[in-house]
C-alpha cells in the first residue's frame, strides 16, 4: 500500500487584501478547484482570507509548488484582463 503524501501551500498578497471582496475570493477558489480537476489533483481542502488562499493537496511538495505558481498565474491574468491591474498578488520589492 502506498501512502499519498499531503502537501499545503500558501498564496498570500505581498500587500493589501486582494481577496476582501467575496466575488474575488469566490473565483480564486473556483480556479484553484478546476485547476486541480483538469490536472486530476485531489484537493483535500481549500481556505482563503482577506489577503491569502491556502490548499492542501494530495501531491508531493514539487507537484503542490507547481499547482501554486498556476493558480498565481491564472488568478493574476484573469484579474488583470477584469480589472486593468498588473497583478492581484503584488510584486517584490527589489
Amino acid at each position: 500500500m502506498t501512502i499519498t503524501p499531503t502537501t499545503r501551500v500558501t498564496l498570500r498578497a505581498l500587500e493589501g487584501t486582494p481577496l476582501q471582496h467575496e466575488n474575488i475570493r469566490t473565483m480564486v477558489i473556483a480556479t484553484a478547484e478546476a485547476l486541480a480537476e483538469r490536472q486530476g489533483l485531489h484537493i483535500i481542502s481549500v481556505e482563503a482570507d482577506e489577503s491569502s488562499i491556502s490548499t492542501t493537496v494530495a501531491a508531493e511538495r514539487i507537484v503542490a509548488i507547481g499547482f501554486a505558481a498556476e493558480l498565481r498565474r491564472l488568478t493574476t491574468s484573469w484579474y488583470r484582463h477584469k480589472f486593468g491591474v498588473d497583478t492581484l498578488w503584488g510584486e517584490p520589492h527589489t
